[in-house]
């Protein structure tokens, strides 16, 4: 494959994924986010396994590279769907006036 081809492709991709995502209610997103996080597992583990079989310093810091951009990639995706949860768990009761301070009975 050439180099334009390539880009072409990557570019294409971009612009497939983007409009994928864009029509995706907001029901779907967090089930989504969790299969996607399933999927950044294993290619962190493809990363690691690519870079344990390097034969050269330049395979070795290229599987280096990729393994901790899998990993930025799979813990951001955990902090987003964690986030994206908090925002559907009910807000904290407030206690009322005639339970005492220590009281942690809800």
């Amino acid at each position: 494959m050439t180099g334009l081809t390539i880009l072409t492709l990557f570019v294409l991709a971009a612009f497939v994924g983007v409009e994928v995502i864009s029509k995706v209610s907001t029901t779907l997103h967090t089930p989504l986010m969790s299969g996607a996080n399933a999927i950044h597992g294993i290619i962190l583990v493809g990363a690691i396994v690519v870079t344990a079989h390097a034969t050269s310093p330049v395979l070795l810091a290229l599987g280096a590279l990729a393994t901790f951009l899998a990993t930025v990639n799979l813990v951001g995706g955990f902090v987003v769907t964690d986030r994206m949860l908090e925002m559907f768990s009910g807000r904290p009761r407030r206690r009322s006036t005639d339970e005492p301070v220590g009281s942690d009975h809800r």
